[in-house]
């Protein structure tokens, strides 16, 4: 694979990206979001909250949680 074609592969998350958006892009994202504390993510609201919020609720450095969902 060429390396502009793995750049293109690369998914960008950020703090308005959705929790059940990022679980469809980036499945194995699951297991980060455990280990953080956020077992809720089967709940159908969280689904639909983005990262920055699901931090709030949660007590969370969004910026932290964001340099590991997008590192894994």
């Amino acid at each position: 694979m060429a390396i502009e074609d793995k750049k293109k592969d690369k998914i960008e998350i950020d703090k308005d990206t959705l929790i059940g958006d990022l679980i469809r892009m980036k499945p194995q994202s699951i297991d980060t979001l455990l280990r953080f504390g956020m077992g809720c993510i089967a709940c159908p609201a969280s689904l639909n909250e983005t990262i920055a919020e699901a931090c709030m609720v949660h007590g969370m450095d969004p910026d932290y949680l964001l340099a590991e969902l997008n590192n894994n």
